[in-house]
């Protein structure tokens, strides 16, 4: 038996190359022979990783294509902390290498800085303290304001938002949450009031924290035509990720006196010394990504990454791992070409889903798939709906409890017999009183992803990351005309194609009041559909809503 199978005594090997807490190391030597290699060069690492089953790291480590292609017998990777940026996960997911990190390390520590800065702001601890250290007794100047009876406003209401809500709450503290993607009864189970969208909090918020994942969408979240809306005075907070403030804007509110305050833990580029609003600021309090930094998240973080790896060694179940789980290879051959259409129809199902709370997710299998272990394709449903709307990465493996702290029910059911096809796969949201529902499947030799429905109205296009879904009156000419808007904005169409009303439609349907029923068009394009073109359309006679969606 090689080194590369096993030591002699038959345990395997795991390298921590980083430092952790002392309870993760120990841990791992209850299962496993272990090598602390804190201080191996590159080089070394380089040289020396063929030889071990699973490596244990944290943020400077950088798992290459390169390294994971010379780690001949690894078998996993744990990430003590909560990003795997420094590490190749398509890389470790090609050579069947679980990547697992530790997503629940620093909530609590990200929630309790938040509450730090949230009363130092509102005390002027910080300014106070150097005041004072400057010889300076202004008692009068930095009087603050209490946080009793006042109103927080969270902007993203995941983990980290639903924790800041509970210290909050104990502080007397009235709470507003904005987040579609979280069940009306999470909200009430917290006491927290939910709002329609992010407009409500301004116009009632006297201090606003953040805590929104950082996507395309989310980027400048706090922009100038926000911060015009909020109200005067409004001191605001960002501990979750840089970039969720528009600096600018922001730093144009406190010279106007629109913002009271701002306290900032991370900034758009890290580390950050020279920022606009560090000096002649003495209403901005700023800490240098503290949020994640305490002892306790430290020990955390290194103890229950070890633990997935423990459990990725031993054939537990890896709860955090942030690639595709094994799959045995005679279900894969049959479930892997539908599982990127599960996870576009949960993607294109949200997007679709105009209630601001989600209260469910339908995943409905027929035909030859029903009567395999569909939970695979259920997952990625789940994780295709709440890609991009939560603030830790969603994947295979944690987006069933990610829907599950957020008050969503998942439905599964299996239908041995499809119409019309051999297999289709349907998603159902539910979020207040709308149902929207998709379905789609495969076509051809290789399974290519194909929408057949939207909202009960056929029809049949290939899906492409690009969509657009107009719903509209079923009248001539409609097509051209979304042609017409597309081409003067320079977008090229790929694809079109149309779904008329379905028979035995509805009396009470909004176009059937009109004499005509309400039809739907789905069209996929090169690029990216500006939402103010899909909403130049939406605003034409005949259309009723539009949506576009990135399925990429």
């Amino acid at each position: 038996m090689s080194a590369a199978e096993a030591t002699d005594n038959g345990r395997l090997k795991v390298l921590v190359k980083e430092k952790i807490g002392d309870s993760g190391v120990e841990l791992l030597r209850e299962h496993f022979d272990v090598d602390v290699g804190t201080d191996w060069s590159d080089g070394e690492l380089a040289e020396r990783i063929g030889d071990y089953h699973g490596i244990l790291i944290r943020s400077q480590t950088l798992m290459t294509a390169e390294l994971i292609g010379q780690a001949t017998s690894l078998r996993v990777i744990g990430r003590a902390g909560v990003g795997v940026d420094n590490v190749d996960v398509d890389a470790a997911t090609k050579r069947g290498i679980v990547v697992a990190n530790a997503p629940q390390s620093n909530v609590v520590t990200a929630a309790e800085h938040t509450m730090a800065l949230l009363l130092a702001l509102a005390r002027n601890i910080p300014q106070a303290h150097q005041s004072l250290l400057e010889g300076k007794w202004d008692r009068s100047k930095y009087s603050g304001v209490e946080l009793y009876e006042k109103t927080l406003g969270i902007v993203g209401f995941g983990r980290i938002g639903q924790l800041v809500a509970q210290r909050a709450r104990a502080f007397n503290m009235r709470v507003l949450a904005f987040d579609p993607f979280v069940s009306a009864e999470r909200y009430r189970e917290l006491g927290v009031e939910k709002v329609a969208d992010s407009d409500q909090i301004y116009a009632q918020a006297d201090f606003i924290t953040v805590h929104l994942p950082k996507t395309p969408e989310t980027e400048g979240w706090l922009n100038a035509a926000a911060f015009a809306k909020m109200r005067d005075g409004v001191r605001v907070l960002n501990v979750a990720r840089g970039g969720l403030i528009d600096d600018a804007a922001l730093k144009d509110a406190l010279d106007s006196g629109k913002v009271g305050g701002a306290a900032l833990d991370v900034f758009p580029s890290e580390p950050m010394t020279d920022y606009p609003l560090f000096h002649g600021y003495p209403n901005v309090v700023v800490t240098p990504h503290l949020g994640a930094s305490t002892a306790e998240a430290t020990d955390r973080a290194g103890y229950q990454s070890a633990e997935q790896v423990v459990a990725a060694l031993t054939g537990g179940v890896v709860s955090t791992a942030v690639n595709i789980p094994s799959v045995g290879a005679e279900d894969m051959e049959v479930l892997g070409p539908f599982l990127p259409l599960a996870g576009q129809l949960g993607r294109l199902a949200m997007a679709l889903a105009e209630g601001s709370s989600v209260e469910r997710i339908e995943a409905a299998f027929m035909g030859r798939i029903a009567e395999f272990d569909t939970r695979l394709l259920t997952l990625a449903v789940i994780g295709g709906a709440l890609q991009g709307r939560t603030e830790e990465q969603v994947n295979l493996v944690n987006a069933p409890a990610i829907a599950e702290e957020r008050g969503i029910v998942v439905e599964e059911k299996s239908v041995s017999e499809a119409q019309d096809f051999n297999e289709l796969i349907r998603v159902t949201v539910v979020a207040g009183n709308d149902r929207v529902a998709v379905a789609g499947t495969g076509i051809g030799p290789k399974q290519e992803p194909h929408l057949v429905e939207v909202q009960g109205r056929r029809l049949t296009i290939e899906l492409e990351q690009y969509v657009t879904v107009f719903r509209y009156q079923d009248l001539p000419g409609m097509i051209g005309r979304v042609g017409t808007i597309f081409g003067a904005h320079g977008i090229n169409i790929s694809s079109a194609a149309v779904g008329h009303t379905p028979d035995g439609a509805s009396a009470g349907d909004e176009a059937s009041k009109a004499g005509h029923g309400l039809a739907a068009m789905v069209v996929t394009t090169d690029a990216a559909v500006p939402d103010g073109v899909v909403q130049e359309i939406v605003a034409s006679d005949g259309f009723v809503n539009g949506w576009s969606v990135d399925l990429g």
